[in-house]
């Protein structure tokens, strides 16, 4: 925890914390996973193939791939070449088709075909770092979890509630200021604000809802 819970400072960052939730939360109420998928192995796939890559190119590629590669046994016979096709619009579109297939082949020989709810398990997948391991956890499984993209590292550190030094930092101060409860629905909640009101550029913050107050 980067901050007591005893000092000034600290009970302003969770007072701050508190009135930004609660804005979240009326703006977004029931926030969408925006990645199209059907299972945890299709939310898996789609968030790998996520990276450098908007969620809106990602889910136009991914019904055609899913309908021929289902299963992680589908996928890992399909193999990286014939994967490729799919997904060449996507950025990495290479690497990204060597990872589908080489983590499709490690769930069949390790996992009995099946994601598994496990942070290690999942991030010892090529391709599976801990922010898509997070979304996987959280999205699919329900398990509190907070991953931290662009977005919310961003946000993190234009609302004052960590100081953008890391990813990791961020993560670990936005866990410290919010209930774990609220991580997963927070987690999609921050990505659709940053997306429709606080953008990286151009941004006017005496007319953001939050930055207005909060910066």
């Amino acid at each position: 925890m980067s901050r007591s819970a005893q000092d000034p400072a600290g009970k302003a960052s969770g007072a701050k914390a508190e009135r930004i939730a609660a804005q979240l939360a009326e703006l977004y109420p029931s926030p969408p996973i925006p990645l199209h998928h059907h299972d945890p192995f299709s939310l898996l796939c789609a968030v790998a193939l996520s990276a450098q890559t908007t969620d809106k190119k990602v889910n136009e590629v991914t019904p055609a791939l899913f309908a021929a590669a289902p299963t992680p046994a589908a996928m890992a016979a399909l193999g990286a070449d014939r994967i490729l096709p799919y997904i060449r619009q996507l950025g990495l579109a290479p690497t990204k088709a060597r990872h589908l297939a080489a983590l499709s082949a490690l769930l069949v020989e390790r996992h009995h075909g099946e994601v598994p709810a496990n942070f290690d398990a999942l991030e010892a997948l090529p391709g599976v770092g801990h922010k898509t391991a997070s979304v996987v956890m959280s999205q699919a499984f329900g398990i509190p979890a907070f991953a931290v993209d662009t977005h919310i590292h961003r946000l993190a550190a234009r609302w004052g509630l960590s100081d953008g030094h890391s990813v990791e930092r961020s993560e670990a101060d936005l866990k410290s200021l919010f209930p774990e409860a609220s991580w997963n629905a927070l987690h999609l909640q921050i990505i659709y604000f940053g997306r429709e009101h606080c953008p990286a550029r151009r941004h006017d913050p005496s007319l953001c809802p939050i930055c207005s107050w909060a910066g």
